[in-house]
């Protein structure tokens, strides 16, 4: 049972992890084989692990990412199909974790509602509440896998006389389980993901879906099966492990090249777009957007399903601004008007960091949005925390893991050294510009900076976008650049159970 007959009575952990997603399953597999003695346990909220896969319920929610690079190394998705539903990705989650024995060292129904660092006893203790009940936990190091979702809230967004409607308004973080859609009539406002995920399922049953946009987004169709004549000929272990590599490098240059050539992957995406389309909808303005291909998070639509539902005359593209909303539908600046019986506002996330928890430095709050982020992956004068943010032109998993591997060389690093803390600190002085720490422009992340950590131009302090250089950094990278470290007597809080 990997040291933890009852994990349940334990309230001291050298690593304690917070979120049950794909960055906390991640982290605890790195922590149990790269620091075997190592006491550790992952706090989940929820009644069930999968994080974003087994809360949102939206009809058709599946990944944007492909699962070869977005599943685990350490446990390769065997699937062929490389864009997959979220069903089959919690379900694969949920799998993975007991088969690797990670679901032991699980603690469901454990909300973390503040986290404070004792400089004395170079400890966190850490105040969760579990069913109503508050319940105190002592660790040496956290690890915030928690992604940058807000569960409890989604984005707030103003859509003029919006109350008035008499009809139902959805929004897919919160999708109600006896929602009946069928011959109805729906407008789903948004362009990114979730509205092209929505549109082709939802056209499936209701009479009319109109997915009504202020501005378009890039739309990539992608074969959802992958062939691949190596799979006949080599181990399955070594075929997965070549699969994994040939979508990160393929994925990386695709995204090079369109910041490389703006114009030629403008022109490459209209076409494939143009030839998928109905007579009856043009290309512009509906599938022209304002921008160059990511600026904002590319779009992917498996096997062409969002441009097959618009053949079928159930669904429909608008692209106009709204003035009102009216009690049977949305009364658009054109002068046109759509009917609905419901809205679907699928405007985007509210990011947040830390699952919202209260974060201290002997007593004092940190306030997230005041400090850098130290190569990634810790906030500056927070000691002995890492802060999982994965890629947006990449897949998560790929950042969580680069994440992942650089904690556990950390550790042992300072074990090593008889060190007890390490503490990203800037310079007095220093001479940096602040940058975004997401590359992207899209409205939500606009929206959630003010509650996002710092980057730089320069030093430890930069975004990242890239696993290469990550992955080699979480290897090879200096660890004396603006950390400061600290002497102790131990970095474990106890000797783990055998």
């Amino acid at each position: 049972m990997n040291g933890h007959p009852s994990i349940e009575s334990e309230h001291r952990f050298d690593v304690i992890i917070i979120g049950g997603g794909i960055s906390g399953i991640n982290a605890a597999y790195r922590i149990q084989s790269e620091l075997p003695g190592y006491t550790y346990a992952l706090l989940e909220a929820r009644d069930s692990i999968g994080g974003t896969w087994d809360l949102f319920r939206y009809p058709g929610i599946r990944s944007d990412s492909d699962l070869f690079t977005f599943g685990f190394s350490w446990h390769p998705w065997n699937q062929d199909n490389p864009i997959a539903e979220g069903g089959s990705i919690a379900k694969y989650m949920k799998e993975t974790a007991k088969e690797h024995g990670i679901d032991k060292h699980i603690l469901h129904r454990h909300r973390l509602l503040s986290a404070n660092w004792s400089t004395a006893d170079s400890t966190w203790s850490l105040n969760v509440d579990n069913d109503g009940v508050e319940k105190n936990y002592t660790a040496r190091f956290i690890i915030f896998g928690t992604g940058y979702y807000d569960y409890h809230t989604p984005l707030q967004t103003t859509i003029p006389g919006l109350d008035d409607f008499q009809g139902e308004i959805i929004h897919p973080q919160f999708w109600p389980e006896d929602l009946d859609y069928e011959n109805k009539k729906v407008v789903i406002i948004g362009s990114g993901a979730t509205a092209i995920t929505l549109l082709p399922k939802m056209a499936e049953k209701a009479s009319r879906v109109t997915m009504l946009q202020r501005s378009p987004t890039y739309i990539l169709s992608l074969p959802n099966r992958n062939t691949n004549l190596l799979g006949l000929f080599l181990p399955t272990t070594w075929f997965r492990k070549i699969q994994r590599i040939s979508w990160i490098w393929t994925s990386r240059l695709f995204f090079l090249f369109c910041q490389k050539f703006p114009w030629l992957a403008r022109l490459i995406l209209r076409l494939s777009v143009s030839r998928q389309l109905p007579k009856h909808i043009p290309h512009d303005p509906h599938f022209r957007p304002r921008y160059n291909p990511w600026d904002q998070r590319l779009c992917v639509c498996p096997d062409g399903d969002f441009f097959k539902s618009l053949h079928t005359g159930r669904a429909d593209v608008k692209t106009d601004t709204i003035d009102h909303v009216t009690p049977d539908g949305i009364q658009l600046n054109s002068g046109d008007k759509l009917d609905a019986d419901i809205i679907v506002t699928a405007t985007g996330l509210k990011l947040q960091i830390a699952g919202g928890a209260n974060i201290s430095v002997d007593g004092k709050k940190m306030s997230i949005p005041e400090k850098y982020l130290w190569n990634g992956v810790m906030l500056q004068d927070i000691p002995n925390a890492s802060f999982v943010i994965g890629y947006t032109n990449a897949s998560w998993t790929l950042g969580a893991d680069a994440t992942a591997l650089f904690i556990t060389r950390l550790l042992k690093n300072l074990e090593s050294r008889k060190m007890i803390a390490a503490t990203p600190k800037m310079p007095e002085g220093s001479q940096i510009k602040q940058r975004r720490l997401l590359n992207l422009n899209s409205t939500y992340v606009s929206v959630a900076e003010k509650n996002l950590p710092k980057a730089a131009d320069r030093g430890p302090w930069q975004p990242r976008d890239n696993y290469i250089s990550d992955y080699l950094f979480s290897q090879y990278g200096k660890l004396d650049d603006c950390l400061e470290l600290t002497k102790g007597p131990s970095l474990r809080l106890r000797a783990k159970l055998q």
